[in-house]
């Protein structure tokens, strides 16, 4: 035990993390040169496309120091906000952590972000300034940022390139050096900690975990603590690149586990496995709830591919557990599902891996929050979904979900970031000033406001400084409106949304400017209509596809045209009464980009 490491390495988004890990993997000739490549860790086809990590990867390698062998076990983390759910619990399951930062770039929102989180974990801190080899690197700044936010020296930072390997070999003696062996009772009842899970259609459930206390055999009855059941354990292992089976994982070690279980639901990250025979007394707190940001519906393209779509989204939820859904239903699209999401890139990222890993294509409607509707009855309604909103002439009033929003940033950026905040009718709660050039504000905002592109605006104004973090604080009354867009004279429901009033009319006057674009043109005008109850407050038309009827006349009289055009109207007319309009799926996301 004395001799294993676990550790993880965390960064803002794309300061170099999984280059780092690349090198790592070379010193320690876990693989062979034929094998490496690349991000190496980023094995999903999308990772590899976007250049951006999405899961977590824990990998096993094995160092030579001082005459000893210590097994280092390495999880690689995501840096993009939405995916910090995978980070806070891959930094639950270690004792260390490598704390990267640019030289060019410096001391960004996630950097703080994560390694508040690993401060509040006890992890033992590296720090790390990379990309020291680019012409913009500003190495004793950025160094001098460093040592503010640690309370460390100068000497303690590692000053590397991780592309051209620079500065890398001290790394391994330093995490062999300062990270502390795993804590934990080898004799003790069994208590492990699972971290992540993914499904295998050939082996049912695999489940990732960290032995906190005692120690796992192959052949063992486990129990899980969350669901109570028992199983036999078919096979434990450890991870490399691949699965390496082993008869037994002991006290500190990290590794995976196989029992036989076939069904998604059976299987929660955070839980706690004890063996039947000698249980530990309680479970091991496990990791915080995970906050969803966005909430949007979930439609199979084909009405009858419910069920399938049910069971994919068990399966995906082992792989992403910050994804969360329950089942609704829609007039236009049937039955579906109510998702709830970090942000936009994962729901893009969800919609992306569903199609790819289990050829699941989905229509996905616009993002919303939930709403409590009183009724003149007295009755309270909950509301996900702006079609399942009651008459205007029942209603008594409306009240939305509110949020306490804290957002951390430099004090350049504070102009554009209030004016930000008070667009999305946010109001100010307290300013601070945690440093000379670090703001942080507190604002009161509806939840609403940021499910959209509130993060990306914030980024974009903030040249991707600016950290975010929110709770909700309660419902207040609000004057919402149902936002309805028609398409050739029907709802389309899908793309209907709840929104204050005073936003209605320029958010229905985009979406018809954006839908004109995105709607292919067919063989009849279609008139795109945004309207509030009965009253159409913008329009726009998708103009028809016409053939030159006219084309075969030259000369004769001008009536003979006319009476072919007439013709042709009447073909029009007959059309666009039979004639359905289909919305392409890149329609329901642009509403969500409407500003862009």
């Amino acid at each position: 035990m004395k001799n294993i490491r676990n550790f993880c390495i965390i960064a803002h988004i794309d300061h170099g993390k999984s280059t780092l890990a690349d090198r790592l993997i070379e010193l320690t000739s876990t693989l062979g040169a034929r094998e490496m490549e690349n991000q190496v860790l980023d094995d999903m086809d999308l990772e590899k496309e976007k250049g951006i990590t999405i899961k977590s990867h824990a990998i096993r390698m094995q160092y030579q120091y001082k005459g000893e062998t210590y097994n280092l076990n390495l999880i690689d983390t995501p840096g993009h906000v939405d995916f910090s759910y995978e980070v806070s619990r891959s930094i639950a399951s270690c004792e260390g952590a490598l704390l990267v930062v640019d030289a060019s770039q410096g001391v960004q929102a996630q950097t703080i972000s994560n390694l508040y989180m690993a401060i509040d974990h006890g992890l033992e801190i590296i720090p790390i300034l990379n990309k020291i080899d680019m012409d913009s690197a500003q190495v004793d700044v950025v160094t001098d940022e460093v040592c503010d936010l640690l309370g460390c020296s100068p000497e303690d930072v590692f000053k590397v390139s991780a592309r051209t390997g620079e500065g890398v070999p001290p790394i391994l003696d330093a995490i062999v050096e300062k990270i502390p062996a795993p804590s934990g009772d080898p004799d003790a009842p069994l208590q492990a900690l699972i971290f992540d899970s993914v499904f295998n259609s050939f082996r049912g459930v695999i489940a990732y975990f960290k032995v906190e206390n005692g120690s796992i055999r192959k052949g063992d009855k486990v129990k899980f603590f969350s669901t109570g059941k028992e199983y036999d354990v078919e096979e434990i292992g450890i991870l490399k690149m691949k699965m390496i089976p082993t008869s037994e994982i002991g006290c500190g070690d990290v590794g995976y586990v196989i029992t036989g279980i076939k069904s998604a639901v059976e299987v929660k990250v955070g839980d706690t496995i004890t063996k039947t025979e000698n249980p530990c007394t309680k479970a091991i707190a496990g990791f915080e709830e995970v906050k969803p940001m966005v909430f949007a519906g979930m439609y199979p393209v084909q009405a009858d591919k419910f069920e399938e779509l049910r069971a994919v989204l068990e399966k995906f939820q082992l792989n992403d557990a910050s994804f969360v859904y329950e089942p609704e239903s829609s007039l236009a699209l049937g039955s579906g599902f109510r998702c709830g999401f970090l942000g936009l890139l994962h729901l893009e990222i969800v919609q992306e891996r569903l199609f790819r890993e289990f050829d699941m294509d989905v229509i996905t409607t616009v993002p919303n929050v939930s709403y409590k509707v009183y009724t003149m009855q007295g009755e309270v309604l909950d509301v996900h979904n702006p079609s399942g909103l009651p008459a205007p002439t029942l209603i008594d009033h409306i009240e939305e979900p509110y949020i306490r929003a804290q957002i951390i940033s430099k004090t350049e950026f504070f102009g554009p970031i209030m004016k930000l905040c008070l667009d999305r009718r946010g109001t100010l709660v307290s300013q601070h000033y945690i440093t000379a050039d670090r703001v942080e504000l507190n604002y009161d905002m509806p939840l609403s406001e940021i499910v959209f592109d509130f993060y990306d605006k914030l980024k974009t104004i903030s040249k991707g400084y600016a950290s975010f973090d929110y709770h909700v604080t309660g419902y207040k009354p609000s004057k919402l409106v149902k936002l309805d867009i028609l398409l050739n004279g029907e709802p389309a429901d899908a793309l209907s949304t709840l929104i204050h009033e005073d936003n209605a009319y320029t958010f229905g006057r985009r979406m018809c400017e954006k839908l004109k674009e995105l709607i292919p043109r067919q063989q009849f005008d279609i008139p795109v209509q945004a309207a509030i109850g009965a009253k159409i407050i913008a329009r726009e038309t998708v103009k028809q596809v016409r053939k030159d009827v006219t084309a075969k006349c030259y000369g004769g009289d001008v009536s003979r045209k006319r009476k072919l055009l007439e013709k042709q109207k009447e073909g029009k007319k007959r059309m666009r009464q039979i004639g359905t309009v289909q919305v392409p799926q890149s329609a329901f996301m642009a509403v969500l980009k409407l500003d862009s």
